[in-house]
Parts: structure tokens; C-alpha cells; sequence
């Protein structure tokens, strides 16, 4: 055959190529027609339709057709749900009360208690929308005739419930580590909890999306999103080592961290789980769930038999850092960047205490049980009252840490009432007299504003006079106390 017997189609050559037979419509949509009626200068023939000439031009682009899974990851309920649970945890993370910016321990622990009791519970509500999909739109007969194994379409099926809960996720993570990196100091955010928490909500995904498939009842995934969240939150109450199982569970110890494989055991419990789930759903052999589900077993032992001791303290975290004061401020190494903003603080009142016997050596904050020295006043924890990497109220906090003095640690009975009402008001009489409190109303006990004047009305020998005989009282005996 001569190069001009040589037909030209639009796809591989097949029946309809062969000299002489008419084509009909061929992969692209477009007719064949007879490959003589191409040849150079031969007229078509009457109400045959000309081939398209695909012999493209070096360099010219081919179309292509669009992936399967990117079609599936665009179209649906998955990518709303990735932007709903990004906004949701960031909403809840900005609504919280401030401070968990301060140090990384609490961004992560607050991260993941949002991100799973909230997040969680609408990651499977998505899965089970998802899950239930062709039964909605009734073809599953059609699904059934593609010539794809059944994992692999439910692979496909799965996969925007599996994977936009995790991006909306992460992009949330990302977006409370950047609020939180200028104010934090010390340690470093626990990123094989967020990994870990990321994985357990693509399982969860997962688990919604077979559930889905199985249980044919439009209400399905607002039920099974709320029994998810009971089913996360019960172990919150619960005091025994299994209880850490659960992903949303807390551990707001500042100066501890997880153990390494902590993380890494918690992913592989959650998406063996899910992985088992969905092999015993869509496998050939349902055989293969055993696997998954074996590994998740072996990673959630070690985790319920350790219990509270996948956290350890961490030195790093708890060592003491001070300035240059007398007494000295000490903060641990966690809330370094709040230490200027604590001694500009306590300024005034050190001014006050400075060579007073009785007086602190140091104030210092820390792990409760830590070595202290003799004089060691513990200070109140400075996170709480902080925003953003500055202490809120500075008059309060000083006048806060006043009461740390006091050793008050008295069994008081009925019959100490009127006497320790006696002494509270002469404490808050001196706590006022040594740092102001902005919110302080002189109404709003007379006694204490009687005595107050009187405490302010002292020269400063009078005053350090006064002062050493308060420091050195017995606070459990009311009759001890100077009375200003």
C-alpha cells in the first residue's frame, strides 16, 4: 500500500481503519471516515464527514483528560468540609480566653482538644455524606458495570473524605503556630501530636465514609457526628491509662513533654482502625483487615499500659531563668520573653521589700516540688494573666503575687470566722498598701480602707518597722497579726 492509502484517525487503529469500511464514532467523539476519501486531492465524498487531522506539529500541546481522583478531590461535600474545619478550629482557637499563645505545650494541647472534639465529629459527619453518595444519586448498578476493581473505586470514593478534614486541619495548625511563634520562648510545638491528630481525623474521615456506604438513612451522619463526640469527650472524665487512647484528651502540664513514640503510636492506633474498616468493606479478600487491625492493636497497648507516663517532665522546659533584681524574678525557660514585663512589674514592690527581714529572696515559678532555697517566694503563674507576650494587667499581678507572702495554709474551724475576716481585711489592707490594684474600691469594705489610710499615713521607718513584724506573724494565728 502507497503512503496515500494510509488512513489517519483521531485514536488507535481498529475495525473501523480499515480501507474502504466507514468508521463510526471513534474515542474522541469525532466520525472516521474512510481513509482514500483523505487522500491529497480527493473530494469527500457526499455527506461523509472529513477525519480530523491529528498529526499535531512539533511542540503543539495534546489535550489530555482530567485524573480521576482530582475530579473527585474538586467536586462534592470534601472541600467544604476542609474549609469548614479550618474555620471553625480557628474561630474556636481566636475565641478562647487569651494566654495559649504564650507557651507552645498549651497551643498544642488546646489545638488538638478543639481540633478532634469539634472537628472531629464533622470529619465523619463528611465521610458519611460522602459514603452515601451513589445510593443518593441511585447509581450504584452503574458503578458496578466500570471496569475498576471495588477498592479501587471506593479508593477513589474515599479519598476527599479522607483527606480535606486533614487540610482544613493542618491549614488551622499552621495558621495558631504562626499567631503563637513571636510570643513563645523555649521548647517547641509538639508536631508528632499535630501529625498524629491529623491522621486520626483522615481515619475518622474514613470510618464516617463506611459507615456511610452501609447505613442507608439520609440522617445518618448529623447522629453518628454527635455520637462521635460523646464517644471523645467520655474519656476526658475518665481517670484510667486508656483514656489516653483518645486523641482529645489534655495534658496541660507546662513543663512536661510525650514520650517519641507517642505520636507515632497514636497515628498508626486511629488509621489502622480506619485502614482494617475500610479493607473489610471494599477488599477482595476481606483477609487483609487482619493486618491493620493488628497494628493498631499492637500500637494502642503499649499506649494504655504506660498511661499518664507518656508525658515526662522536661528539663529544659522547667529551668529557671532571672534577672538581675533584688529580690530576684525567676521564670522557667518557657515564659522567658514574659520575664522584663514581670520584673517592671514587681518593681515597686520589691522597692518596698528590699532589706525587710522576712522579705522573699527570690520570686521564682516553676514545677510544683522543684528545689527551692530558703526565701523562695513562688510567684503567680504568669501565662494566665499574659496577652500576647505582655502581662494585661501589671498593677493586678503584683498585687496578686502579695498574697503569696501569707502562708495560709491553716485548718480553720466555725468558730475562726470572725478572727479570719479580721485577718483578711488587714491582708488586703497591706497587700493595697504595697501594690496598688487599678480596680480597687475604697467602698467596698470600710475596714479595709480604714486600715489602708493608716498603712499609708507610715514614714518609711514605720512602714519597714511594720512590715517585719507582719512578715513574721504567725498567719494561722490571728492574734499574732500586727492590726495597722
Amino acid at each position: 500500500m502507497s503512503d496515500l492509502d494510509t488512513p489517519e484517525t483521531t485514536g488507535t487503529a481498529g475495525p473501523s481503519d480499515t480501507p474502504g469500511a466507514v468508521a463510526g464514532p471513534g474515542p474522541s467523539g469525532i466520525a472516521e471516515a474512510d481513509g482514500r476519501a483523505d487522500a491529497p486531492g480527493a473530494p469527500a465524498p457526499s455527506g461523509t464527514p472529513r477525519t480530523r487531522d491529528t498529526s499535531a506539529a512539533p511542540g503543539t500541546a495534546v489535550p489530555r483528560t482530567a485524573s480521576p481522583l482530582r475530579a473527585e478531590l474538586l467536586r462534592g461535600v470534601g472541600p467544604w468540609g476542609g474549609i469548614a474545619s479550618a474555620l471553625v478550629i480557628g474561630v474556636t482557637m481566636y475565641s478562647q480566653p487569651a494566654g495559649w499563645e504564650g507557651r507552645w505545650g498549651d497551643v498544642t494541647d488546646l489545638l488538638r482538644a478543639v481540633a478532634l472534639l469539634i472537628s472531629g465529629p464533622l470529619a465523619v459527619a463528611v465521610g458519611c455524606w460522602q459514603g452515601g453518595r451513589e445510593r443518593r444519586r441511585g447509581t450504584e448498578e452503574l458503578w458496578g458495570s466500570v471496569p475498576r476493581t471495588r477498592l479501587r473505586q471506593v479508593l477513589l470514593a474515599v479519598a476527599p473524605a479522607a483527606c480535606w478534614p486533614v487540610v482544613g486541619y493542618l491549614v488551622a495548625a499552621a495558621g495558631c503556630l504562626l499567631v503563637a511563634w513571636p510570643y513563645t520562648s523555649g521548647s517547641r510545638p509538639f508536631v508528632s501530636l499535630i501529625g498524629a491528630d491529623a491522621v486520626v481525623l483522615g481515619a475518622l474521615g474514613v470510618l464516617g465514609f463506611v459507615a456511610g456506604r452501609l447505613i442507608p438513612w439520609r440522617l445518618a451522619a448529623p447522629m453518628l457526628a454527635a455520637v462521635t463526640y460523646v464517644g471523645l469527650a467520655i474519656p476526658l472524665y475518665s481517670d484510667s491509662p486508656a483514656r489516653w487512647l483518645d486523641p482529645a484528651v489534655q495534658h496541660s502540664y507546662t513543663w512536661d513533654q510525650p514520650v517519641w513514640w507517642f505520636g507515632p503510636a497514636s497515628a498508626v492506633w486511629s488509621g489502622g482502625l480506619a485502614l482494617a474498616a475500610l479493607l473489610a468493606y471494599a477488599a477482595r479478600h476481606r483477609a487483609l483487615a487482619v493486618l491493620p487491625l493488628a497494628l493498631a492493636v499492637a500500637a494502642a497497648v503499649p499506649i494504655a499500659r504506660t498511661g499518664d507516663a507518656v508525658w515526662y517532665p522536661d528539663p529544659q522546659a522547667a529551668r529557671l531563668v532571672c534577672d538581675d533584681g533584688s529580690p530576684q524574678v525567676c521564670v522557667t525557660a518557657v515564659d522567658r520573653k514574659l520575664l522584663p514585663g514581670i520584673s517592671a512589674a514587681l518593681a515597686g514592690l520589691n522597692a518596698k521589700l528590699r532589706g525587710v527581714p522576712g522579705a522573699p529572696a527570690r520570686w521564682i515559678d516553676g514545677p510544683y516540688g522543684s528545689d527551692t532555697r530558703p526565701g523562695d517566694v513562688r510567684l503567680p503563674t504568669p501565662a494566665e494573666p499574659a496577652v500576647r507576650g505582655r502581662l494585661a494587667d501589671p498593677g493586678s499581678y503584683a498585687n496578686d503575687a502579695t498574697w503569696q507572702l501569707l502562708d495560709d495554709d491553716c485548718n480553720r474551724t466555725a468558730s475562726d470566722a470572725v478572727s479570719y475576716a479580721q485577718v483578711t481585711d488587714i491582708d488586703h489592707a497591706v497587700g493595697q498598701w504595697l501594690a496598688p490594684r487599678p480596680d480597687f474600691s475604697p467602698s467596698r469594705s470600710p475596714e479595709v480602707t480604714a486600715r489602708l489610710k493608716r498603712l499609708q499615713a507610715m514614714d518609711a521607718e514605720q512602714g519597714r518597722a511594720y512590715l517585719t513584724r507582719y512578715l513574721a506573724a504567725d498567719h494561722c494565728r490571728p492574734d499574732t497579726i500586727p492590726v495597722p
